[in-house]
């Protein structure tokens, strides 16, 4: 199974979630924001290195104690050495290996946001709890169904005491999941690893949990 997470904009937290979402599904997650890269680095090969032939997809994936990742590359050279079209295959071949996979998608509606979400199964959509960003998100919820990868869930990102779930479910037409705005979020993702690591009894930990639970709700296990 091959889940997007996927937003309106940079910056609302799509690295945050997909760390914390592979971290809840045990599965690879792989950073496919080929120009704004966000998920840990490592020091093998990254997903530019795949995309551009000179590295097997299943070489690039650093397995690690919390999460397994697929980083990629920071540099402008390596990004142009890349072949966008060749992502949905280096997502099959890891998903092939490892059963579950969660791809960090670039930001809006950039020329290459629409082959993570090509290669997907489902997808999750990540919003701030304002107006615009959730009107911004509209757009990739429109995306996302034309290429056949459902909205399985809208992570509601950064919330206060009273997260606006109800209005975005409507405006976004999916069921909603509030991650709460919380220092140890912040904390978590300064050291790479999931909420889970740093505070598992935290109310954010159990929100990723929740949302992990709620996007496999009705897939049968092989």
């Amino acid at each position: 199974m091959i889940f997007a997470v996927a937003g309106g904009k940079g910056g609302v937290g799509k690295s945050t979630v997909s760390l914390n979402l592979a971290a809840d599904l045990d599965a690879a997650v792989i950073d496919a924001d080929l120009g704004m890269a966000d998920l840990p680095e490592s020091h093998g090969p990254d997903l530019h290195d795949v995309l551009a032939g000179r590295a097997d997809p299943i070489e690039a994936v650093c397995e690690g104690d919390a999460v397994d990742i697929v980083p990629c590359g920071r540099t402008l050279a390596g990004a142009r050495a890349s072949d966008p079209a060749e992502l949905v295959d280096a997502v099959e071949a890891v998903a092939s290996a490892y059963e579950t996979v969660v791809i960090d998608c670039p930001a809006g509606m950039a020329a290459d946001a629409g082959l993570p979400l090509f290669a997907a199964d489902r997808c999750v959509l990540v919003a701030l709890p304002d107006a615009f960003a959730v009107a911004d998100v509209v757009r990739t919820r429109e995306l996302a169904r034309e290429l056949d990868a459902g909205v399985a869930r809208v992570a509601l990102n950064r919330t206060g005491p009273s997260p606006p779930t109800d209005r975005v479910e409507r405006v976004l037409g999916a069921p909603v999941t509030a991650i709460p705005d919380a220092a140890v979020v912040e904390r978590a993702q300064r050291s790479g690893v999931p909420v889970s690591n740093v505070a598992p009894d935290s109310s954010a930990a159990r929100r990723f949990e929740e949302l992990a639970a709620t996007v496999t709700a009705g897939i049968e296990a092989p």
